[in-house]
């Protein structure tokens, strides 16, 4: 028994995932773009979101990342994809105690690199992290994501919260496919292959 764990996020072409969805979403740090992906939201873009979404078993996510979507989904008809979502399980990591009203969520308390590895251990099938920045990068350094699922915006920020800030940890990716919508978005995956490989275009091997 083990969880795949899967990192679905949105980013613009310069990396950065802050705020996609509105002013106010997450304006830390002075953040000043919020609500740069709706303007390139069409029947591509729905049709890739629904796909990550029904492959999902389970989401994890940090405490922000819970907060937003709470107060959201729960509020979503259930042919506008509320079902699915509102019914499967959910998992927040924090380092401290929360209460979780929304349906079939469990918090798991302590440090993420620790509470998410025994997650994975005692669950089965795909566990999607769907933003969670600050969580991304605790999950990144302890080794645990074994796929990316990207959605890349035609816009550069120039700011904001990265996926792959300075200091993550070093990973060979392997592309495993893409696609773009009519808007411009690129959507790839990739799964996570270990550590990089290097070489060198000036001396290549004989």
């Amino acid at each position: 028994m083990a969880s795949r764990l899967v990192v679905g996020t949105f980013l613009s072409l310069d990396g950065v995932m802050q705020g996609p969805g509105g002013p106010g979403e997450d304006d830390s740090n002075g953040f000043p773009h919020g609500g740069w992906l709706p303007p390139h939201v069409d029947e591509g873009f729905g049709e890739i979101m629904g796909d990550v979404f029904e492959r999902a078993d389970a989401m994890l996510l940090g405490r922000k990342s819970y907060d937003t979507l709470s107060a959201h989904w729960p509020n979503v008809a259930d042919e506008d994809g509320g079902a699915k979502i509102n019914s499967m399980p959910k998992y927040v990591a924090t380092r401290s105690p929360m209460t979780a009203d929304w349906r079939n969520t469990e918090v798991l308390v302590g440090e993420a690199a620790e509470t998410v590895a025994v997650l994975k251990r005692r669950t089965d099938g795909e566990l999607l992290v769907q933003g969670s920045s600050d969580l991304l990068r605790t999950l990144q350094t302890a080794g645990l994501v074994d796929e990316y699922r990207l959605l890349i915006f035609p816009v550069v920020l120039g700011q904001g919260k990265r996926l792959f800030a300075e200091g993550a940890a070093p990973a060979g990716l392997r592309l495993t496919g893409s696609r773009t919508t009519e808007a411009g978005v690129v959507y790839a995956t990739y799964d996570v292959a270990g550590e990089p490989s290097y070489g060198s275009v000036l001396h290549p091997a004989p």
